[in-house]
């Protein structure tokens, strides 16, 4: 007789089957642009409008149907895709991170901060690394988690206690982090797309949320190891498995690895110097035309100086561990990098075309002028909006996984919101963000969630979805009540989220 599910069971293989029967994110998108092309001419005839709060103007649905319509639609269809502000930020930062992965240096560099730690500070230590891997994209995936098991079983504890741990920093502390990587200029830009429905001229920064994910970034390393020790650990408990052979690879730094560290530092402590005498002088070269560091290209030029930092030090690591022999094996691991954004494009192609029809036909304004009169009437506030909206994406992100998909749909309709209530799209991003953080763990949408089981079953033969789930929830529950909590504190108080990046928008 076979078992009986349980009501969790029945729910995450509902879950799994609803995601699963989506079609491709690219595909999703093709028909989101078709289908705002249907319902421009069907709001067009019934003269659908909204009076636009901070013009005053009424605003009304263009038809796209048209033959003006069609004829834009034409002569546009590859200015939308080359002009997508996040693809060519994305593009530019990952030449940078290719050059610092490919060398082997964030490998290196995540051993020597994991395997350095003192027994006391590991679980810390590696939600730490988690949080901070996420500069470098996929590395804290394909190598810190892995890594976690071997060191915890090594110590005697549990290995997927360890790899929990990680993982929990790795996807759940995905929007903190005391560097900026490449979804903060990827999400920048497709906040900026959103921003110009209401103001062409509103520009979002990379470092619109900066301040608030180092902030994030201490709180979400402390709060993971508090479930890891408190609530994973516990429940897991002694592990008497063998688990197969360790990886070499994840060893301690040979003395070639630790010695193209030494230089790295140097390299990076000399471009930092070049930046600080740029930008400390009151007539520095790195300050803007205004003699400020907020307007200043160190600020604004920010993919630019992750790209120079990135390539020095990965550049310097390389040559002195004999992974760069010659200018051709850089240029490969460049070559390399962009490989892995050939499915990021094919979606860019269709998302561009699906924002910029949303934004010719005006739906997109006057959704977010209805949305807002709504909102208003309700008195809501902006406390259970930031609250009500954390929700919402978290919910969002057990469906579709992609964040960047995620953005591109919701943030041409929630970022109008926003700013016709007065609150800026730098809060609608980082709200969006918390969101969609605190699921990530347990969506098996997410890219990476068949990898982690894989790595799981090397302890754990019987391991399935699950078993991750039934493992990762207690860290939503406990990141989505610490993350809403410090989101709210910081409203309450006033505090800029990044430079020259406010809660609240003036037209």
């Amino acid at each position: 007789m076979a078992k009986k599910r349980s009501f969790v069971d029945r729910l995450l293989n509902a879950t799994e089957k609803v995601g699963n029967a989506l079609p491709h994110p690219a595909t999703l998108f093709l028909l989101f642009a078709v289908s705002v092309l249907v319902i421009s001419l069907v709001a067009h005839l019934f003269d659908w409008s909204g009076v636009h709060p901070g013009t005053g103007e009424e605003v009304h649905v263009v038809n796209l149907l048209s033959k003006e319509g069609f004829h834009r639609i034409l002569l546009e269809l590859v200015d939308n895709f080359t002009g997508f502000a996040p693809l060519g930020i994305v593009l530019v930062a990952m030449l940078g991170i290719g050059i610092a992965e490919g060398s082997g240096l964030i490998g290196a560099l995540i051993r020597l901060l994991v395997l350095s730690a003192p027994k006391r500070l590991l679980t810390f230590v590696l939600v730490f690394s988690g949080i901070v891997s996420n500069v470098a994209s996929d590395v804290g995936y394909v190598l810190l988690i892995p890594l976690a098991g071997i060191i915890f079983k090594a110590v005697g504890r549990h290995p997927i206690t360890g790899m929990a741990a990680a993982f929990a920093g790795v996807s759940g502390g995905f929007s903190a982090n005391l560097l900026l990587g490449t979804v903060d200029p990827l999400l920048a830009g497709l906040s900026t797309e959103a921003a110009q429905i209401v103001d062409p001229s509103y520009e979002v920064n990379p470092t619109a949320n900066y301040y608030f994910m180092v902030v994030s970034t201490f709180i979400i390393a402390a709060v993971g190891t508090f479930v890891t020790e408190r609530i994973v650990a516990p429940r897991l408990g002694d592990y008497h498995g063998d688990g197969g052979a360790d990886d070499d690879d994840f060893g301690p730094l040979t003395p070639i690895e630790k010695k193209g560290i030494k230089w790295t530092s140097v390299v990076t402590l000399i471009i930092t110097a070049i930046v600080l005498l740029g930008v400390i002088p009151e007539n520095g070269f790195l300050r803007g035309q205004d003699g400020s560091v907020l307007n200043s290209p160190l600020i604004k030029g920010v993919v630019a100086w992750l790209v120079i930092f990135s390539a020095g030090a990965g550049i310097t690591y390389g040559i002195v561990t004999k992974k760069y022999r010659n200018d051709g094996d850089v240029m490969d691991s460049m070559a390399e990098s962009l490989k892995t954004l050939a499915t990021y494009m094919v979606l860019v192609f269709f998302a561009a075309q699906f924002v910029a029809y949303f934004k010719w036909s005006n739906l997109g304004l006057i959704m977010a002028i209805k949305g807002a009169g709504f909102i208003s009437a309700t008195n809501m506030g902006l406390i259970p909006l930031v609250i009500v909206f954390i929700i919402f994406a978290a919910i969002l992100n057990m469906f579709m996984g992609s964040a960047s998909a995620k953005w591109a749909l919701i943030a041409p309709i929630f970022i109008p919101i926003f700013m016709f209530l007065g609150y800026s799209p730098e809060l609608a991003q980082v709200v969006f963000r918390i969101g969609d953080s605190v699921t990530n763990i347990i969506s098996p949408m997410m890219s990476f969630f068949a990898l982690i089981i894989a790595f799981i079953q090397k302890y754990d033969k019987k391991a399935g979805i699950g078993t991750v789930i039934a493992t990762m929830l207690p860290y939503t529950i406990v990141f989505f009540i610490a993350w809403t909590i410090l989101m709210v504190i910081w409203v309450w108080i006033g505090l800029p989220l990044g430079p020259d990046a406010g809660l609240h928008y003036t037209p």
